[in-house]
């Protein structure tokens, strides 16, 4: 993983000594939320996991099901969240919004828009592992149309590696006589070029297309589609050219609507913690002016708000 996050493997590592903090913190009447969250939030997701046997081992009792009943609300589900595995997270994300009532499009779009081929083709693995069914074909049972084929083939994670030159001018001229040349979309010329290139030779394209089209392929994409397609093409194109960026503004989203999405602060919060917090914090600070931690501080409050400060790791 790369080493642009926030959380860092704890130096003086001792998965024992912790399960026996996080015991005592949570043995006896009252809940010591503060050590829990510290403890957690202090740790990477691969000594999560040795501390989540350690407890085991030590006290014969599964530790997430003790912090599901000794914690509640936002803090319980952030916590809960952290101890995942990282790729079981996102398999267990999607599953949820795929099985839940009603899809969740705004997981589909996000996850399956933003995560590298091979984490997608770990999250497949696992998804199939932990739920039994393919990955894609529940996608396949709960979308439809051309929004449910862009879907497919970035869940496949087989997406083109490197610069093709001789084809970005190519790919520049198809997708503006796809879309503003013509009456009507031709969406499968999007979802081709879209789905399948590498975000290096996408950058390329984009630059190419705004030089015939005299606007941002967002912006032609706006006019041209519309709903769970438009959604899922404006964050393919937004990730190719900076995912920490697409990050930045989706966290920015979370809070700023009336309202927290608490389920998308804490799903962006935990998922880039170990990826590329830093980079999402310095977009943030630059699109917006402000500090990703100093809007937590506005945004929430009390023990969660604590937690999601940990995970981002510093004011910018």
């Amino acid at each position: 993983m790369a080493t642009r996050g926030s959380v860092k493997p704890f130096v003086n590592f001792n998965a024992k000594h912790d399960a026996e903090v996080l015991r005592k913190a949570m043995k006896g009447i009252g809940t010591d939320e503060d050590a829990i969250l510290m403890l957690l939030a202090a740790r990477s997701n691969a000594q999560r996991q040795e501390i989540k046997a350690a407890y085991k081992k030590a006290f014969g009792k599964d530790l997430v099901k003790d912090l599901r009943s000794e914690l509640g609300g936002k803090l319980e589900d952030l916590i809960v969240a952290l101890m995942f595995p990282s790729t079981i997270y996102d398999a267990h994300e999607l599953h949820k919004a795929i099985k839940g009532v009603g899809t969740e499009d705004q997981v589909l779009i996000e996850i399956l828009a933003s995560r590298t081929c091979d984490e997608m083709k770990d999250i497949a693995k696992a998804y199939k592992k932990e739920y039994g069914s393919k990955l894609e074909k529940d996608i396949m049972g709960d979308t439809s149309g051309h929004y449910q084929r862009l879907l497919l083939i970035l869940a496949q994670g087989n997406k083109e590696e490197g610069v093709d030159e001789s084809r970005v001018e190519k790919d520049a001229k198809e997708l503006f006589a796809a879309g503003e040349e013509k009456f009507g979309t031709d969406e499968d010329k999007f979802i081709n070029i879209l789905g399948n290139r590498s975000a290096e030779h996408l950058r390329r394209v984009f630059d190419a297309y705004k030089k015939i089209a005299g606007c941002d392929i967002e912006e032609s994409i706006k006019d041209e589609c519309t709903g769970n397609l438009e959604a899922l093409l404006l964050a393919v194109v937004k990730c190719a050219k900076s995912v920490p960026g697409y990050f930045a503004e989706s966290v920015r989203e979370s809070m700023r609507r009336a309202g927290t999405d608490d389920e998308t602060l804490i799903r962006i919060m935990v998922s880039r913690s170990e990826r590329d917090m830093l980079d999402v914090r310095a977009m943030y600070k630059k699109k917006y002016g402000e500090s990703l931690y100093s809007t937590i501080q506005e945004d929430t409050e009390g023990d969660y708000q604590k937690a999601l400060l940990y995970l981002c790791g510093g004011n910018d």
